[in-house]
C-alpha cells in the first residue's frame, strides 16, 4: 500500500528500445519513490538513460515492463498536473515571453482574461518583469530557460519534470540558475524531479539523489542529502558538502 504522502512510485522500470540487433536496453529494474513536495535529483554515467527514465515519468513513454504511478494511478500518458522542462527552452520565436508562457492555457481555449494575469503571476516568479514583451531572440539563455520553467509552472503541476535544464548554459549563468530555481521551488513547493550530469548541482538542489549505473540503468544509490535549507553557493566548499559528492562520484566509478 502506498503511503499517503508518495506523490509517485517507479515499480521495476525496464525500457528496451528495437534496433535490430537485440534491441538497445536502456532501463533494467528501476525502482523508487517520490513523496510530495519533494526535490529528487537523477544523475549517471552519459547515456545511461536518465532522459529515457524522465520522459517515462512523463507518461511520454511507455516502459518495456514494470509501471509507474502518479498519485495512485497508473501512468500511460501525459498528465495535466506534470509539467516538464527540456534540455533547450524550445520557445516559440514569434510569440513574446508572455505568449509563450501562457500558450498552455491558450491551447486549453481560456480566454484572455485569466491568461493574461497567470502569466504575470509566473513572470514576476521566475524574474522577468519588464519582458513580457520581449521575444525569445532578445533574451539569454537562461533568460529563455525561465520562461520554459515559467511555461510549465502555468498548469500549476503537482510534479516538475526538468531533464538537464541548465546543461547548455555558461557555468557563472548556471550557477545563478541554480539559485533562481531554488527560490521558485520554495515559493512554489511543487514536487521535482530532475535529470542532471554535475555533482554539484544535484547537492545543492536536492532532498536526495538517485544514482544510475551504466546502460542498462539500475539504481546504485539512493542518498539523503541533509545539508540545511535554505542554501547557498557558499556550500560547496564545506566538508559535508564534499563527503556527499565523494560519495556519489564512488558510486558511478563503480557501475
Amino acid at each position: 500500500m502506498t503511503d499517503s504522502n508518495t506523490l509517485l512510485t517507479a515499480r521495476n522500470l525496464s525500457m528496451i528500445y528495437p534496433n535490430g540487433d537485440g534491441g538497445l536496453y536502456a532501463l533494467a529494474g528501476v525502482s523508487f519513490d517520490v513523496s510530495r513536495q519533494e526535490f529528487l535529483c537523477v544523475v549517471g554515467p552519459s547515456g545511461c538513460g536518465k532522459t529515457t527514465l524522465l520522459r517515462i515519468l512523463a507518461g511520454l513513454l511507455v516502459p518495456t515492463s514494470g509501471e509507474v504511478n502518479f498519485e495512485g494511478q497508473l501512468l500511460l500518458n501525459p498528465r495535466r498536473r506534470i509539467g516538464f522542462v527540456f534540455q533547450q527552452a524550445n520557445l516559440m520565436p514569434w510569440r513574446t515571453v508572455e505568449e509563450n508562457i501562457g500558450l498552455p492555457l491558450e491551447l486549453e481555449n481560456l480566454p484572455a482574461s485569466e491568461i493574461k494575469p497567470r502569466s504575470r503571476v509566473l513572470i514576476d516568479l521566475v524574474g522577468l518583469s519588464g519582458f513580457e514583451a520581449s521575444y525569445p531572440r532578445d533574451l539569454s539563455g537562461g533568460m529563455a530557460q525561465r520562461v520554459a520553467i515559467a511555461r510549465a509552472l502555468i498548469h500549476e503541476p503537482e510534479l516538475l519534470l526538468l531533464d538537464e535544464p541548465f546543461g547548455f548554459l555558461d557555468a557563472l549563468t548556471r550557477e545563478r540558475m541554480e539559485t533562481e530555481l531554488m527560490r521558485i521551488w520554495a515559493a512554489r513547493t511543487a514536487t521535482v524531479v530532475m535529470v542532471t550530469h554535475s555533482i554539484s548541482e544535484a547537492i545543492l538542489l536536492a532532498d536526495r539523489v538517485i544514482v544510475l549505473s551504466a546502460r542498462p540503468a539500475q539504481v546504485c544509490l539512493d542518498l539523503s542529502i541533509t545539508l540545511p535549507r535554505p542554501r547557498n553557493l557558499a556550500m560547496t566548499h564545506t566538508r559535508s558538502f564534499g563527503e556527499l559528492a565523494s560519495q556519489i562520484r564512488e558510486a558511478i566509478q563503480q557501475n
